[in-house]
């Protein structure tokens, strides 16, 4: 029975020998299919310029595949599109009116009795102000015209 069993461990060492062996000669094959595969391509710019002729040729054949629809299929389109973009307009417009009188709602309870309060009081305020602005316009006329006269007089005089 050890004599199966040395056999068995001989027949896998032979077999782990081999096993590294083929996997080192692998390695060493691919190491020169490596270098070989570099010394036969060609240099970069004939590889970019088969790459553009090759994009090009693809981009013709798709530009093949393309169905255009006729005339009346895009008026259809076109008369939908704008369908659409006038009522999501509508609906963002009536969105932003609401929105906008909800916060004016909210100022206004807020603060009620000040807002009220101040409007009146600058209203009033403005118009004393548009009153005095009047007066003080027509008191510097007159003064200037005094002036004017008073200039004309004593210029008169001394002639």
């Amino acid at each position: 029975m050890a004599d199966k069993e040395k056999k068995v461990t001989k027949t896998s060492d032979v077999e782990k020998a081999t096993t590294d062996e083929s996997k080192a000669a692998a390695k060493v094959a691919k190491a020169a299919k490596g270098n070989a595969n570099k010394k036969d391509k060609p240099n970069f710019f004939v590889r970019t310029g088969k790459g553009i002729k090759r994009f090009f040729k693809d981009f013709k054949g798709e530009c093949k595949k393309i169905v255009w629809p006729d005339a009346k299929t895009v008026l259809k389109s076109t008369g939908v599109v704008l369908l659409v973009v006038t009522i999501v307009c509508i609906v963002v417009y009536g969105i932003d009116q609401g929105l906008s009188a909800g916060i004016g709602g909210l100022k206004s309870l807020a603060n009620p009795e000040e807002t009220t309060e101040e409007v009146v009081e600058t209203t009033l305020a403005d118009e004393k102000d548009d009153e005095k602005e009047d007066e003080t316009a027509e008191s510097e006329e007159t003064t200037e015209e005094a002036t004017t006269a008073a200039e004309e007089t004593t210029s008169e005089k001394a002639e």
